[in-house]
């Protein structure tokens, strides 16, 4: 993360730290060091009674589009954040003031390489839906006669990101180093994924090609679609899409039968594309789902879309199952299967507090049945447990955290148990199918036989090695890296326990001689010779005792 240019960035970086300091976190700017002439001068005083998730929202609606989106990409992450936050932030609305056609035409005619007109027979000017990214506009095609929307990229909003991202990325580099309680949420991972996934969503190829993709895989194109793309006028920021004459799912007014059937329509859809599929819409919440006049659900702006392999989609079939069982033993054993090496959870504690988050969520005795909401809490009990599950799976949650509250806006009685069910039981046939079995096994014979095939190559290579006297084998034994000085110190002491014994015996010899000269009416030599030997015993045993002490400490 290269270093914020305060002074090329004064204004926006004032900006930014006095709202921050309004709503309460001007703690977290001192931690962070920031420069006080940016943001002490002239600080508005905002009152800060506010719990922190409403403030952090507050603050995130008046900084504007980048960390509108921030947030919004933050509210899929229940792993990092805990439930209070995450419902919050879920609220950040897209839908901003829309700004004149005048200053978005010159980035729909440079991208379009020509004049509009030239290729809309009819353009309306005035913007259907503003966004912090986009706005978008109704038109037809000249050529092919369609009705299309078209949606256009705010201009120099790629600049402006890129400088509230920078500044973002140094405030949680120097919150990371200064603040011990934030350290453990590494900020400065949580901005760089948050900014992949931004500029993911200003190029607008990758929404193309999710749409087009939901619709080549999509099994109930009568119930539920995706926008048709129009490849030839679509670029990084112009996407010319199908458009769609429906309404908002929140404002959906119909017989309740057939409110019933649309809210079972869109759960069994994002069901399969979670579980059967491994593709799935990440944020179908009421104002990406519309109702059209021929009675589909259309699932609108694609520009974020999760991803799951086949072992993701089976421990999430498990993980489902398990929940609905109440089986907090089992759901945490999944986990640990799914997590790193090096992680060591407390198993005792998270399953404790797996089985508090089910009895509050999934208590089907009393009516309460929030799946969605039950997933969004153990992802983040598994995240404080050192089990970082993949960001996928916490887009998953909060997909079907929005799917569960879609299908309660159209029926009452919604029961997402119900939906799932019959997919449930096609992904556990699916894994358990002979084809399945087949396939597994296939691959393991596979390998197994490539093994077999480069043994012999591995064993003529230590054979060549061997023939040129240039194999090394390298040993390490654990718990003996004392042994060389043990050894030392034990033969030292044999060596000197030798010359104790020689000493004695050879002052003996002279005593029993009678050799002069004399020290009290015995031979000197001797009488020395034994001192030496008595001197030289004691530091042997008071060594010894000294070391068998250390031991014991």
């Amino acid at each position: 993360m290269t270093a914020f240019d305060f002074l090329a960035h004064a204004k926006r970086g004032k900006e930014i730290f006095s709202i921050l300091a309004k709503n309460g976190f001007a703690d977290f700017l001192n931690q962070a060091d920031a420069p006080p002439n940016i943001w002490q001068k002239l600080l508005p005083q905002g009152s800060h009674s506010l719990p922190a998730p409403v403030r952090v929202r507050l603050a995130a609606e008046e900084l504007g589009p980048t960390f509108v989106k921030f947030g919004q990409l933050l509210s899929m992450r229940p792993d990092l954040l805990p439930h209070p936050f995450i419902i919050e932030l879920r609220k950040l609305q897209n839908s901003v003031s829309p700004i004149p056609f005048s200053l978005m035409r010159p980035v729909l005619e440079s991208e379009l390489k020509r004049p509009f007109g030239e290729v809309f027979d009819e353009f309306d000017e005035t913007a259907v839906a503003a966004a912090s990214l986009a706005q978008v506009y109704f038109a037809r095609l000249r050529a092919e006669g369609s009705l299309v929307a078209v949606k256009v990229q705010k201009p120099d909003i790629a600049h402006t990101v890129a400088i509230d991202l920078d500044l973002l990325g140094w405030l949680a580099a120097q919150l990371h180093q200064r603040s011990d309680s934030l350290r453990p949420y590494d900020l400065p991972a949580i901005v760089e994924e948050v900014r992949k996934g931004i500029i993911q969503e200003l190029d607008f190829h990758n929404e193309a090609r999710n749409q087009r993709f939901f619709n080549s895989i999509n099994p109930h194109p009568e119930q539920v679609f995706a926008p048709a793309i129009f490849d030839e006028w679509t670029t990084e920021r112009v996407l010319v899409m199908e458009r769609i004459d429906g309404i908002p799912v929140s404002a959906a007014n119909l017989p309740p039968e057939q409110m019933r059937q649309l809210a079972a329509h869109g759960a069994s859809s994002l069901i399969h594309q979670v579980l059967v599929v491994g593709f799935f819409h990440a944020d179908p919440h009421a104002g990406n789902v519309f109702v059209c006049p021929d009675g589909r659900l259309a699932f609108i702006d694609w520009g974020l879309a999760g991803h799951l392999t086949r072992r993701l989609r089976y421990a999430l079939a498990d993980f489902w199952i398990a929940s609905v069982e109440q089986d907090a033993e089992r759901i945490v054993r999944i986990a640990v299967e799914l997590a790193p090496s090096e992680a060591h959870p407390d198993l005792r504690e998270m399953e404790k507090e797996v089985t508090l988050t089910l009895r509050e969520e999934l208590n089907f005795a009393i009516g309460r049945q929030n799946l969605g909401r039950a997933m969004i809490k153990l992802i983040y009990i598994f995240g404080q447990h050192g089990i970082p599950l993949s960001r996928d799976y916490s887009m998953m949650a909060k997909a079907v955290f929005s799917i569960e509250e879609l299908g309660r806006m159209l029926d009452s009685s919604f029961d997402l148990r119900a939906q799932a069910e019959p997919i449930l039981r096609e992904v556990q046939s699916e894994r358990h199918s002979a084809k399945v079995i087949f396939r597994s096994l296939r691959e393991f014979v596979s390998g197994t036989l490539s093994g077999l095939q480069d043994f012999p190559l591995e064993i003529r290579r230590v054979l060549r090695r061997l023939e040129h006297d240039n194999l090394t084998i390298n040993f390490q034994h654990q718990g003996l890296n004392n042994l060389e000085q043990a050894v030392k110190m034990a033969a030292n002491r044999i060596a000197l326990g030798v010359v104790i014994g020689s000493l004695m015996i050879g002052s003996s010899l002279i005593v029993t001689t009678g050799l002069g000269p004399r020290l009290f009416g015995y031979p000197a030599l001797g009488i020395v010779g034994y001192l030496i030997s008595a001197i030289f015993g004691v530091y042997v045993i008071f060594d010894i005792i000294r070391q068998g002490n250390n031991k014991h400490k």
